[in-house]
């Protein structure tokens, strides 16, 4: 077909020059959010601020709407952008206490341990890893240490702890284990200095901190550890405090229930055996993100999520619980009794509250991004 016999032709070329436009107009945005990310190394400034970026997409969902556009549209677009944007200013960050001394990450060649050790590094300090094979120098390692970091196996964590009774006074002693209270008491039993215990709720793939949750369960001495706060600020983290016992009681829900949830549901579709890849064909955007959850259990460390789910001993009562509801739900089921699960099911909702309507909301952007990646 000619271009004069194609009635589209001439559209579609203005849509291709058009295109060429936006991706050159990014190409000149991130030049500029390059520049920015060197200023806020220098002057130290935090890679991501809440409020810059709300108001920039209230102004630009302003703008939209003015010209007739869908303000949603030109959010989603922007966040990604955003989002991109961040990477380009993850490279340097100020170091918020030049005058600490080395950093010391016990298992900094793991998988977490090196995103931490990584993170220190690109601030500037003296960063060192601390591995098995290293314990027979480890006092010399340790004698200028401001800073020693526990990044090892959540089973491994409290004996580690045990042999770090010889750091310096004035040495800050973390973990970034999963769970918070033995950790935690054990390094305040061992060491006199500040003790601080963080539960990063992420893992070793994320490509930056940016919008990244770190639990906070204070130990000790706090004042001579906020440097270390303000520091995962600068780097984009978003801060919550709790007591450990109240992170540990989270826990159980968070990660140890849904963990063996989805373990129990891959076990049982394995069991079962249906065609897989049927299953994904016929998936809507829904079930496929469901699906796609469980799968991903199953490509990471059966070690470590076996750690997480057989660490918490509270959590068998609560699952416990959770297999009599289940089998309470089977006998309204069994007993054909729609009335008690429509009664049941607007029960759960009121306690939800306004979170089902925004988890409705949100997870439709989230629908949307999936359907438009399946090729």
């Amino acid at each position: 077909m000619t271009m004069d016999s194609d009635p589209l032709a001439h559209l579609r070329q203005q849509i291709d020059a058009l295109d060429s436009e936006l991706v050159a107009l990014l190409g000149k945005r991130l030049a500029v959010t390059k520049q920015v990310g060197e200023i806020k190394s220098r002057v130290g400034l935090p890679i991501y601020v809440p409020a810059r970026e709300a108001q920039l997409l209230q102004k630009r969902r302003a703008e939209a709407d003015a010209l007739g556009l869908s303000p949603d549209l030109i959010e989603d677009l922007l966040r990604r952008i955003m989002r991109e944007s961040y990477q380009t200013q993850h490279v340097r960050y100020q170091c918020t206490k030049p005058d600490l001394g080395k950093v010391v990450v016990i298992g900094g060649h793991g998988a977490l341990g090196s995103v931490f050790l990584e993170m220190f590094e690109r601030s500037g300090y003296q960063a060192e890893a601390l591995e098995k094979d290293d314990w027979d120098r480890s006092a010399e390692i340790f004698c200028d240490a401001g800073l020693v970091l526990v990044s090892v196996p959540m089973k491994l964590t409290e004996q580690v702890i045990q042999r770090l009774s010889d750091l310096p006074s004035d040495c800050l002693l973390a973990d970034i284990t999963s769970t918070k209270a033995a950790p935690l008491n054990a390094m305040l039993e061992v060491h006199s200095g500040p003790v601080l215990g963080l539960h990063p709720m992420f893992g070793p793939d994320v490509s930056s901190l940016v919008k990244q949750v770190v639990v906070v369960c204070h130990g000790r001495y706090p004042e001579r550890y906020q440097w270390l706060l303000e520091q995962m600020q600068s780097w984009g983290a978003i801060l919550n405090e709790s007591t450990a016992k109240e992170h540990d009681d989270a826990m159980s829900f968070i990660q140890v229930m849904r963990h063996f949830c989805s373990f129990v549901y891959g076990a049982h579709l394995a069991g079962e055996n249906p065609p897989l890849e049927q299953l994904i064909q016929f998936s809507s955007p829904i079930y496929r993100l469901e699906l796609a959850m469980v799968g991903r259990l199953f490509a990471q460390s059966p070690d470590l999520y076996a750690d997480i789910i057989f660490n918490n001993k509270d959590s068998v009562e609560l699952l416990k619980r959770f297999q009599h509801r289940f089998n309470a739900a089977l006998e309204v089921l069994e007993a054909g009794d729609k009335g008690t699960f429509i009664k049941e099911f607007f029960h759960i909702g009121q306690w939800f509250g306004d979170f089902a309507k925004k988890s409705l909301v949100e997870s439709k952007k989230l629908l949307l991004k999936a359907d438009d990646d399946r090729s």
